[in-house]
């Protein structure tokens, strides 16, 4: 059985308004389950290629910073 995650992460928060994406995000952290974690590198993938890379910068500022 091959599963393209991704593509089912996509495809299932496709279309999706702000407030819905939140609500995905903030349950996926909430819940802490380990599957949980690749949907939400799928979305930090969408965010991370659309991003400029003034935005980038601050994304890994924010990160290194929470990772002290």
């Amino acid at each position: 059985m091959n599963i393209n995650i991704r593509n089912a992460v996509l495809q299932n928060v496709s279309g999706n308004s702000q407030s819905e994406l939140r609500e995905t995000i903030v349950d996926a952290i909430q819940n802490g389950e380990e599957k949980m974690l690749p949907g939400l590198g799928v979305l930090f993938e969408v965010i991370w290629n659309n991003a400029s890379e003034e935005k980038r910068v601050e994304m890994l500022g924010t990160l290194e910073s929470g990772l002290k």
